[in-house]
């Protein structure tokens, strides 16, 4: 059997942190991590070529993803931030097993913690794409530390109102009213939204939700569980230095930029495309 061969990032602190997702989103989770972590060097891959993810079969994503990851460990990444729901639900636990790669986390568990800790009843509801729901990653996950009920609803149209600007309006809050209406059913006292373009229709989530319900966004609690990791391993940027943001995509840059800046706290200036293979 041949050994498999095992990818190295040389040692440097000042190396970047790696975050991908299949398009936007992610970015949420990079404006944390960049607001967490000011002094680090951050790389961001979205795959425009192939957004969205949620209704992709787990081979495919699978494949994606270590297309990306391939490319971030090029780029030289010292960590890698799956900043995708759908990857972490479906794609993460195999990377695990088949890829010797820098350090690796998602999305899921840091949020996981998070609503196990905001809960009082443990009548916990999750929100997210078709695939991560269907991969019960979140009910594993919150069943894994706590005895739970989790209740589970996939929002397949609420990625592309968010990716048209309708964060707010008749049609989204009638959409979202009919998504979380089994939710409010079930008595829940915490909502996790499972999915990074989910944080921009909070505003009107938590209109319509019970007032005692509390909202859970992983972004914060990931970029957080980044800080622990670089803690760990020492691997904490120089505060000296020029410090960079960079931004590639598979495809169309410019509807990146224009979407990207309603999700990214800085601006984003420098897009590339990159073709990768698959």
């Amino acid at each position: 059997m041949q050994k498999k061969k095992e990818i190295k990032v040389l040692g440097n602190n000042n190396y970047p942190i790696g975050i991908f997702d299949s398009g936007f989103g992610g970015l949420t989770v990079m404006s944390a991590i960049n607001k967490v972590l000011p002094s680090e060097n951050l790389i961001y891959f979205g795959d425009t070529a192939h957004v969205p993810y949620g209704a992709k079969s787990r081979d495919t994503i699978v494949r994606f993803s270590k297309d990306i990851i391939s490319f971030l460990i090029k780029n030289k990444a010292k960590l890698i931030v799956v900043a995708c729901n759908t990857v972490s639900a479906l794609a993460l636990p195999v990377l695990e097993k088949i890829l010797k790669i820098p350090p690796i986390i998602g999305v899921i568990e840091p949020g996981v913690r998070v609503a196990i800790d905001a809960s009082k009843s443990f009548r916990i509801g999750i929100i997210g794409t078709e695939g991560t729901i269907k991969s019960k990653s979140y009910p594993k996950a919150i069943n894994k530390l706590v005895k739970a009920k989790v209740y589970q609803q996939a929002c397949p149209l609420l990625v592309p109102l968010v990716e048209e600007g309708l964060i707010d309006g008749e049609i989204t809050d009638k959409v979202v009213k009919k998504y979380i209406k089994p939710l409010l059913a079930k008595k829940i006292d915490t909502l996790v939204l499972g999915c990074t373009h989910y944080p921009f229709l909070r505003k009107i989530l938590e209109k319509n939700l019970d007032k005692n319900i509390i909202v859970v966004d992983s972004a914060i609690s990931t970029a957080l569980e980044v800080k622990l990791i670089l803690d760990k391993k020492f691997l904490f940027a120089s505060k000296n230095g020029k410090k960079y943001l960079k931004f590639y995509v598979s495809d169309n840059p410019e509807k990146f930029k224009k979407i990207g800046m309603r999700f990214f706290s800085k601006d984003i200036t420098i897009i590339k495309k990159v073709d990768l293979v698959g």
